[in-house]
């Protein structure tokens, strides 16, 4: 685990998180591609600090983009620690300005969003990954290698970020489900 990642918590930037109402498609900020930002600027590190609370309560959810909450910028949290798929993981942790520098072998699977929230779809997806960003509150860059489910969840953020929804990524209509429901 990269511990630069795992040191981000919102006490150590001294903000509490708010939940905010997740945008559902079709939201034209989710089909913008967000804007870059300043990393240590207060109002990012507050939108890292809410993104991760709206995530914490959203039974289900990995990850969350800043579109996602109406918000048209490049910035995401991460957490697949929980998730039953999940084979390698950094915890919790936020991005900035993220890209994928390296990423190999694709794979296909089956993604959900909670932007679409009734439908899922098969997506093929690198399986390792590296992604280079920057700590909200602090500035530092880092670089994340990821692999299988977590740089599913890694791609899938970054997309959104870049105004794409999984729906962008399927084969054609054949590849999307009616989401299951569990009573």
């Amino acid at each position: 685990m990269n511990e630069r990642l795992a040191a981000w918590t919102e006490a150590e930037l001294g903000v509490e998180g708010r939940v905010l109402d997740v945008v559902r498609a079709p939201a034209p900020v989710l089909s913008t591609p967000g804007g870059a930002v300043d990393p240590t600027s207060p109002e990012v590190v507050q939108l890292a600090a809410d993104l991760v609370a709206t995530m914490r309560v959203s039974p289900g959810c990995v990850g969350l983009a800043a579109p996602q909450v109406g918000v048209g910028a490049t910035v995401f949290c991460v957490d697949v620690s929980e998730h039953p798929k999940t084979r390698g993981h950094h915890g919790t942790f936020v991005l900035c300005n993220a890209e994928v520098v390296e990423s190999s072998r694709n794979e296909r699977a089956r993604e959900g969003c909670m932007s679409v929230p009734d439908l899922t779809g098969d997506v093929k997806r690198a399986s390792r990954l590296v992604v280079r960003g920057v700590l909200p509150g602090t500035g530092e860059h880092v670089e994340v290698e990821a692999v299988a489910f977590e740089a599913r969840a890694l791609q899938h953020e970054i997309d959104h970020c870049a105004g794409l929804l999984f729906l962008d990524r399927v084969a054609g209509a054949h590849a999307v489900y009616a989401r299951q429901t569990y009573l």
